[in-house]
């Protein structure tokens, strides 16, 4: 019993770092099509922002007030990936709609940079984030039962942004014009619709979630350039299983892939647990093309 309890709430806390990660990608690949090889750099750039709060509490900011620089570094990591994927939008992506082949190369171009850049400011090896003390420890369930302080805080977190990115999108007229693009651009821009102002907004947010991401990872390890690197193939599978634009599908899909990589990796061992997932999504896609949840668009294939 307790090692079921203990699989299926690592499963779940693996989903939800997941979705996180995915979220974003998930907004901006389902408007824009285009295939945002950079999306685990912006990761990374969350990750790092929260590397240099840290230091800026420790160095300027009485010791008494560092438990709190991790709330602080939650909306810091969202705004400077905000900043970055606006930025990468109107400097580069607008150029690129319609042409995901070369959105693909650019983008990867461009992560490869990121990475560069990473390694030049602040070296190539990993560096730590310190947790906050109030996360350390952990909530015991049972007997023999602890859930961790840090994964049930990641959960929660993942909570708050679906929240809002639910207000966001379906309850704001941002989220309105977002969904008439999704639906139908060339009718979208007939209404009056801004389509430029749309894509890069959406763009930053998708980017701003990444960071959100990054910013969560911290918890779990050290990080580097190449943080993103090592979720990005994931990221792509949670969108794709889920359904290219539909946020009930990227949830479903992110929860489906963590708890069975981690009963099949318990079952067997990390690496044939990754091969299994991988084998199912193909068998299931063979099956369902468009995902789980397809998107309904007025407009013609």
């Amino acid at each position: 019993m307790e090692i079921t309890i203990i699989q299926l709430f690592n499963g779940l806390s693996m989903g939800s770092i997941l979705l996180l990660i995915a979220l974003g990608l998930a907004v901006t690949f389902g408007l824009m099509n285009v295939i945002n090889m950079a999306h685990g750099e912006l990761i990374m750039i969350g990750a790092y922002a929260t590397y240099i709060t840290q230091n800026l509490f420790n160095d300027y900011l009485p010791a008494s007030l560092f438990n709190w620089y991790f709330v602080l570094s939650i909306p810091v990591s969202f705004m400077v990936a905000f900043l970055i994927g606006w930025l990468l939008e109107v400097s580069l992506i607008r150029f690129l709609y319609g042409r995901p082949l070369d959105s693909l190369l650019a983008t990867w171009g461009i992560a490869l940079m990121l990475q560069q850049l990473a390694r030049t400011i602040f070296g190539a090896p990993n560096v730590a984030v310190k947790s906050p003390t109030w996360l350390d420890g952990g909530f015991r369930l049972m007997d023999g039962v602890v859930l961790p302080y840090k994964r049930l805080f990641i959960i929660l977190l993942v909570i708050v942004t679906l929240v809002a990115m639910f207000l966001y999108i379906y309850r704001s007229h941002a989220g309105r014009r977002m969904r008439a693009v999704m639906q139908n651009r060339d009718m979208a821009a007939c209404l009056g619709i801004s389509t430029r102002r749309v894509d890069s907004m959406t763009f930053a947010i998708g980017s701003g979630v990444a960071g959100i991401a990054g910013c969560a990872l911290t918890l779990m390890g050290p990080i580097g350039p190449s943080l993103g690197t090592y979720y990005i193939v994931d990221a792509f599978m949670v969108v794709v299983l889920g359904g290219v634009g539909k946020l009930v599908g990227t949830i479903v899909g992110a929860v489906g892939i963590g708890v069975t990589g981690t009963m099949f990796e318990y079952w067997t061992n990390a690496s044939l647990g990754k091969v299994l997932v991988f084998l199912c999504i193909v068998a299931f896609l063979q099956w369902k093309p468009k995902g789980l949840v397809a998107m309904k668009t007025r407009s013609l294939d």
